[in-house]
């Protein structure tokens, strides 16, 4: 991994490719605030969800590599603002491929309960997207998605 990537980026990716929800967990404060903006209802609180959920996660798709393709800051202006594009694959309990792409921006500051690294995730815009596996070209894509006549 890039020696440059934010701290808490890099706990991050290890944790999730370790397979370690409990360490995943701890890079997120434990007043999280997550907002997923094309799914609303599906926007949590709290770092006991992030938990829940990535237990869920890492149960299900035991083999789950995620895989950081780049990232950056909203420095100068934003210093604590970063995003992420991920790549998550992996094989599901049941023998179905799971594969989700997009991106993550997260809002980061210093740990102040002394944790494992100095930066911890405050909260996040969540932008991940299961990859299609229909074979879909953009003008059909674009009529489903626009309800136009063909």
């Amino acid at each position: 991994m890039d020696d440059d990537v934010p701290v808490v980026l890099g706990a991050l990716s290890r944790a999730m490719n370790a397979h370690d929800p409990a360490a995943l967990a701890a890079c997120f404060a434990t007043d999280y605030r997550n907002e997923t903006p094309a799914h609303p209802s599906r926007g949590f609180v709290g770092r006991a969800q992030v938990l829940a959920n990535w237990s869920q996660i890492l149960a299900a798709v035991p083999d789950l590599s995620a895989v950081l393709v780049r990232w950056g800051t909203g420095a100068p202006r934003e210093p604590w603002t970063v995003w992420a594009e991920w790549d998550w694959s992996g094989t599901r309990r049941d023998g179905l491929a799971m594969r989700m792409r997009g991106v993550t921006v997260f809002g980061t500051g210093p740990t102040t309960s002394g944790g494992a690294t100095p930066e911890i995730i405050e909260w996040a815009r969540f932008y991940m997207e299961d990859v299609d596996t229909e074979d879909v070209g953009v003008s059909t894509a674009v009529r489903r998605s626009v309800g136009s006549a063909p």
